[in-house]
């Protein structure tokens, strides 16, 4: 098997090394309490995942110190001297922080069950000062000289070792900057988020990120749709890539279609946009592929034209409630949804519908 130049391949190797600076630490859980309660670990780094533990979670992790049961490290990067984020292991500190500054009570703990209900607060002295002292966790912390692109590497192959990340969660790690900061912004749409169910940061679309998605697979659609030809997520992903580091103003000048997309769907189809007909009813899920077909028509519509339709949004809704009698378009809305034909087929036919009401 030929391996390449393996001097380019050592060379690679030393560079990796060196670029990637350690160091390690045992903590006690009242030191990583403190460090968070001063605010010196960011708890909610932009490139973090949004789920939280519940309580029983949290629980068994406290019952895993008590019971001296050990725990894996946690994976901390140093922002400035003296400031940290944290890479791996959000949860772990969250509840420690949680539980020693009384915020929950421990439930579902199976070897101290006569600990349930019990506070901080409430736990026998000796077991108190144990928590406080002992150095239960190892804190693995990258120096701030490491290469910042290692920090978001190391970030993405060990969750990759959980939970696997989604793709839009990697896109968070890989492409932060001022455009991924305001695509989270936007995808604080009111009807996007009713359309994806979000109410609450433990919704299901809130926590795998959908709504971020959904506005990033909007910029991607509605600029390349009439020639897309490939793969919908690596064509997130190149959108990304292009535009990862432009400034401030151009981030929100190319997150602005989406903005007025949306304002205009609202105007056209009001509150069952993005949704689709059963033959009964209108089903309360966002249907991407409808999403595509709505948001990508609308915003091909001139301002006069959308005043004008505005006006007829029942008309529009009895409409597109015809179109989910053509096998085509339920097809291209449903099945398949991001191959090429089904994506132009889909915008071209609710262009169409919205131009004949014209």
């Amino acid at each position: 098997m030929a391996l390449g130049n393996p001097v380019e391949i050592e060379r690679r190797f030393e560079q990796s090394q060196n670029d990637l600076v350690l160091q390690t630490s045992d903590f006690s859980l009242q030191g990583l309490k403190e460090m968070v309660d001063d605010n010196i670990i960011d708890l909610s780094p932009k490139y973090q995942r949004r789920e939280r533990w519940e309580v029983e979670r949290q629980s068994e992790l406290i019952e895993s110190f008590l019971l001296n049961v050990p725990v894996p490290p946690i994976y901390l990067a140093e922002e400035e001297y003296g400031v940290y984020s944290i890479i791996d292991g959000k949860q772990r500190i969250t509840a420690v922080s949680d539980y020693l500054n009384n915020s929950f009570a421990l439930k579902g703990l199976e070897e101290f069950t006569e600990l349930n209900g019990a506070r901080f607060r409430d736990l026998p002295k000796a077991l108190q000062s144990a928590l406080r002292i002992r150095p239960y966790l190892r804190v693995i912390t990258l120096l701030k000289q490491s290469h910042p692109r290692l920090k978001y590497e190391v970030f993405i192959r060990l969750n990759r070792g959980g939970i696997r990340l989604n793709n839009q969660e990697i896109r968070n790690v890989a492409f932060r900057g001022f455009l991924n900061d305001t695509i989270y912004l936007a995808g604080e749409n009111a009807l996007l988020r009713s359309a994806l169910k979000i109410d609450g940061p433990k919704s299901a679309a809130f926590q795998q990120m959908q709504d971020a998605e959904y506005v990033l697979r909007f910029l991607t659609l509605n600029r390349s749709w009439e020639r897309f030809s490939g793969s919908l997520s690596r064509s997130m992903d190149d959108f990304m890539l292009e535009y990862r580091d432009v400034d401030a103003a151009a981030a929100v000048d190319l997150v602005r279609p989406f903005h007025e997309a949306m304002d205009r769907t609202a105007a056209l189809w009001g509150e069952v946009a993005f949704q689709r007909w059963d033959g009964q009813k209108w089903r309360q899920q966002a249907l991407a592929g409808l999403y595509d077909a709505q948001m990508i028509a609308a915003n091909k519509l001139s301002d006069v034209q959308v005043q004008y339709l505005s006006h007829k949004q029942n008309l529009i809704v009895s409409q597109t409630r015809e179109l989910f009698l053509n096998s085509d378009f339920e097809e291209a809305v449903r099945l398949g949804t991001n191959t090429p034909s089904r994506i132009k087929y889909r915008i071209e036919r609710m262009y169409e519908l919205l131009i004949s009401l014209i």
